[in-house]
């Protein structure tokens, strides 16, 4: 019983322990529930401090960053802004100088142009004081040939007409002899004046003034690369620049205008030949008589052999075969002709191409009908060379050719100057209209220029002992060759007023025309 009891009061002891223990387990577990939240919001809210504090720290070093580098940045822009001012002032400055230096040009210009119209206005003066001198002295010479007269009529017992005619034919000899060389002297002295000024006024007028045009040039330029190349051009005492104007046929014009030679001609084909002649001796360097005439061959050739080649090409364009090696090059050579400012060779491709179409509409044979059309004009490629229109010089270049009738007959009646035979004759003429009478196609004042300057020449080659002339300067000046064997120096004076008066005679022209007859003697040997 005892023992019961102890065990059971043992058991009861053990209940009381457990019973607190769970008690003080209990109490443990809320003190534990309620103060880890607190504790770890307090130790949030610390790291939150933290990471704020460090956040305001990083954003004030990216603050303070930020301004130095918009600082730096500012500084940067202001340095770019400052070395563009500076750039922009110095760009300024610059054409600020180069205005100065074209405004003192100008009245460097001006200035000259003013003492030349003074001198040419003293010139005119001394002149016409010299005229009246001169009709004064003529008068004295008349009192003193009335008195002679008179003495002759009671000395010699003459009839007045006898004494007149005799003292006459006296007179004229010597007064003819001193008023021509007089003319002589100051018609040299003016118009050496003249062309001066018209020069210098060309060349400001040109400067001043630049337009692009589209008619047809009767002049070429050539760029030089230097302003000591026009000297070298011209050569010692100017010999240099006669050779390459009485070997290639051109006005060489060597102005004020700065690194450029301008050549003058109305016939494309020489003038074409003088240009690439000047563009070789320039790139050569050597320019002599000698190497002019040998450059000039080479370059004669080859443009020989570019009309071959354009002529080639053209017939394949159009598609037609079976050409003469020599009719292809007439054929190019359309290509520095012009008819009424109309490019000869794209004229005739025309009336090739619409012969062709209005052929194939009516069931006829178009390549005959092109090749009609092609040769219509192809008078006009040899027309400078041979006698006669271009309808007559191309009606005997097809019967060279061996063409056929009815090309011939189209060559021939496209103007009307014989009846048409065919039906392609027709198509022929009436291309030929069409592609001339499209708006803006053709001009007629390079034509009547053309024809003006070949009625020139062929005036000049008429008489006997002119080895080949040329007309210079827009027709305003002809240069005359002669065989010195067959005009002396002395004829040389007479041959020009010979010609000077047939040209009066015979020819309509505006202004003057200057008449300049050159005898030059060569005298080559050979060594071997």
């Amino acid at each position: 019983m005892l023992n019961y009891i102890s065990v059971l009061a043992a058991s009861d002891l053990l209940g009381l322990w457990i019973a607190l223990a769970a008690i003080g387990g209990l109490v443990l577990g809320i003190l534990v529930v309620v103060f880890i939240p607190f504790f770890k919001e307090k130790r949030a809210k610390v790291a939150t401090d933290k990471i704020l504090k460090d956040a305001e720290i990083q954003a004030e070093k990216i603050k303070m960053n930020a301004k130095i580098d918009a600082k730096a940045q500012v500084q940067e822009l202001k340095n770019l802004a400052d070395q563009d001012i500076k750039e922009r002032k110095a760009s300024v400055v610059e054409e600020e100088k180069k205005l100065d230096q074209r405004e003192a040009g100008i009245d460097r210009r001006d200035q000259l142009l003013l003492t030349k119209e003074t001198a040419l206005d003293q010139a005119k003066a001394n002149y016409e004081q010299r005229t009246a001198d001169l009709a004064a002295k003529q008068a004295e010479v008349q009192a003193k040939l009335d008195a002679i007269i008179n003495q002759l009529q009671t000395v010699a017992q003459m009839s007045v007409q006898e004494a007149h005619d005799e003292l006459m034919k006296r007179e004229e000899e010597k007064m003819t002899k001193e008023v021509s060389q007089y003319e002589k002297n100051r018609l040299d002295e003016i118009e050496t004046e003249c062309d001066n000024k018209a020069k210098d006024i060309i060349s400001i007028a040109i400067s001043k003034y630049s337009q692009d045009v589209t008619t047809e040039q009767t002049i070429s330029t050539v760029t030089l690369p230097s302003e000591d190349m026009k000297g070298r051009i011209i050569g010692r005492e100017g010999r240099n620049i006669k050779s390459l104007e009485s070997l290639l046929g051109v006005d060489v014009i060597i102005d004020d205008t700065p690194e450029v030679i301008t050549l003058s001609c109305f016939d494309p084909i020489r003038r074409e030949i003088a240009r690439q002649t000047l563009e070789a001796l320039i790139k050569d360097g050597r320019i002599q008589p000698g190497r002019i005439e040998e450059i000039y061959a080479k370059c004669k050739a080859q443009l020989e052999e570019d009309v071959l080649r354009i002529g080639q090409d053209t017939v394949n364009k159009l598609g037609l075969t079976r050409f003469n090696r020599e009719l292809l090059s007439y054929i190019g050579r359309l290509k520095y002709r012009t008819s009424y400012g109309q490019n000869a060779l794209d004229h005739s491709v025309q009336v090739a191409i619409l012969s062709g179409i209005m052929a194939a509409e009516l069931g006829l044979d178009q390549t005959l009908a092109k090749r009609a059309g092609l040769l219509h004009d192809i008078g006009k490629s040899a027309d400078f060379e041979l006698e006669g229109s271009h309808v007559e010089v191309g009606s005997r270049l097809a019967k060279k050719f061996g063409e056929n009738e009815v090309v011939i007959n189209a060559i021939e009646s496209h103007h009307g100057d014989v009846p048409p035979k065919f039906v392609i004759s027709n198509l022929v003429q009436a291309a030929d209209t069409l592609s001339a009478a499209r708006p803006g196609a053709r001009s007629e004042t390079l034509e009547n220029y053309v024809q003006r300057i070949e009625q020139l020449e062929t005036v000049c080659k008429s008489f006997a002992g002119v080895a080949n002339c040329y007309a210079m300067q827009s027709g305003r000046e002809v240069r005359v060759m002669v065989v010195p064997d067959k005009v002396s120096d002395d004829d040389s004076f007479s041959l020009a007023r010979q010609i000077k008066e047939k040209i009066e005679a015979e020819m309509t022209y505006p202004g003057q025309i200057k008449v300049q007859v050159i005898r030059e003697v060569r005298a080559v040997e050979v060594a071997k």
